[in-house]
């Protein structure tokens, strides 16, 4: 962005404008108590050489997952993008665009979210996606509501505790105003405890929400959760990590009825939190209650195809109390950005990064619980991710690899609505296809003797 300023002359001009003799006549309706008295501590000016220096010096403080070796998870993951991916997606007609209002206009991002809605459809195993949403979290919450507007239930929603902390966080927040309970199941070794949970379940159910491979990173028996959920009249809600759907069965073969899933891992790089990409699909039967927006392809008047916005059951377009959901637009950019690594990768590629993933994960997990005091806090099934115990302290674990080059984590003790006695010793590590055997056998040898 430029930096604009004004000349004395051009501040006179503008004050006398607005019939205002003075910046000080301008503020007066602001308090005193509430004005800055003095100038602002600014240094010295530095000259276009020494600001540009003094910039680079500032950036290189910066550290990116590119400098060191990422064993970072907990929903953000360090996988290759493709050189191309950010090629054809900082091409000027996608990278300005905003929103296809104007259909006709829009075909090539019209048609970009029709291709992003199929690959997703065909990702997952279901029939119909909408064009994304902001982000995994919200659109938790998103099928949630959506749930409810299904089954005509709105008082209970039923949630793993091994759903990601923040996701749950999120729907919480959306519902604080709402008659509707949320009921939270404990965590039971990493996984659900299918008793548990038929406990829970019942005819006040609107929905059961999951998360495959869940935020410890392993895998819960998804078609048995989504019959539990079946029998009594509720929907199935899963949250997976779209990578997993490499090698894991499609949640559409399971029974699920609303997939959503954090689509960052698909072609977006590590961004401090954001911005990602929300997706959603579900079973036709179902198409009328989703929200956001679906493109979808037809026939103009001269018989050619073209691509238009099919369905788009928000605030802008019906009545507010017909509305599916306050969200404003879509993710283009980065449902681009996933559109164009799903295209490149492939079934074949999409499973060579899930299955190297996978691999890694097992050989680094093996590694590290060979170590004296470390070991698995849940011996269950994974996918690329597990949590350590670490009987020495975790901190000092982390620090020890972080010392050397490595970062990992998140600690679990950041979350605060798991369990204390899991949450005290715990840290996740997850492990993508960028790892190699010699950064894993390193990080090893730098925690042996922390």
């Amino acid at each position: 962005m430029s930096y604009l300023f004004n000349t004395p002359q051009q501040t006179e001009e503008m004050l006398a404008a607005i019939g205002v003799g003075s910046v000080e006549d301008l503020l007066e309706q602001i308090p005193e108590s509430l004005r800055l008295d003095r100038k602002l501590d600014l240094p010295a000016p530095k000259s276009e050489l020494e600001l540009e220096q003094h910039v680079r010096d500032l950036a290189g403080r910066n550290v990116t997952a590119s400098s060191r070796s990422c064993f970072l998870g907990g929903g953000a993951y360090d996988h290759f993008v493709p050189s191309v991916v950010d090629e054809i997606a900082s091409r000027g007609e996608f990278y300005t665009a905003y929103t296809p209002y104007q259909a006709e206009a829009s075909q090539g991002s019209l048609q970009a979210f029709f291709e992003f809605q199929t690959l997703i459809c065909q990702l997952t195993g279901m029939d119909v996606s909408n064009a994304s949403l902001y982000e995994g979290g919200t659109a938790v919450s998103e099928a949630a509501f959506m749930a409810m507007r299904v089954t005509n239930r709105h008082q209970r929603v039923v949630v793993l505790g091994t759903v990601h902390p923040e996701f749950r966080q999120v729907l919480h927040t959306y519902t604080d105003l709402l008659p509707c309970e949320i009921v939270e199941i404990p965590c039971q070794d990493g996984g659900a405890d299918l008793n548990l949970v038929k406990e829970q379940l019942d005819e006040k159910t609107a929905c059961l929400v999951v998360q495959q491979p869940n935020f410890f990173g392993c895998l819960e028996d998804v078609r048995e959760l989504s019959e539990l959920a079946h029998q009594v009249g509720a929907l199935s809600v899963v949250s997976v990590d779209p990578i997993s759907l490499g090698m894991l069965e499609r949640p559409g073969n399971l029974g699920v009825d609303i997939v959503v899933a954090e689509g960052q891992p698909l072609g977006i790089p590590l961004q401090y939190g954001g911005p990602y990409l929300g997706i959603l699909a579900c079973r036709k039967e179902y198409v009328r209650k989703i929200p956001g927006r679906i493109v979808s392809l037809a026939t103009d008047r001269n018989g050619k195809r073209c691509f238009v916005l099919g369905l788009q059951t928000r605030e802008q377009h019906i009545r507010r109390e017909k509305a599916t959901s306050n969200i404003c637009t879509n993710q283009g950019l980065l449902a681009l950005r996933a559109t164009v690594y799903m295209s490149l990768l492939g079934a074949d590629g999409l499973n060579r990064v899930a299955e190297l993933s996978c691999r890694k994960a097992h050989y680094a997990a093996e590694q590290l619980t060979a170590l004296d005091g470390v070991e698995l806090m849940f011996p269950q099934p994974f996918f690329k991710e597990f949590v350590l115990r670490v009987e020495k302290g975790v901190e000092r674990f982390t620090d020890a690899a972080r010392e050397a080059g490595f970062d990992i984590g998140p600690l679990l003790r950041q979350f605060d609505s798991i369990d204390p006695s899991v949450r005290s010793q715990g840290v996740l590590v997850a492990v993508t296809e960028c790892r190699s055997r010699d950064e894993i056998d390193a990080l090893r040898d730098a925690v042996r003797d922390f």
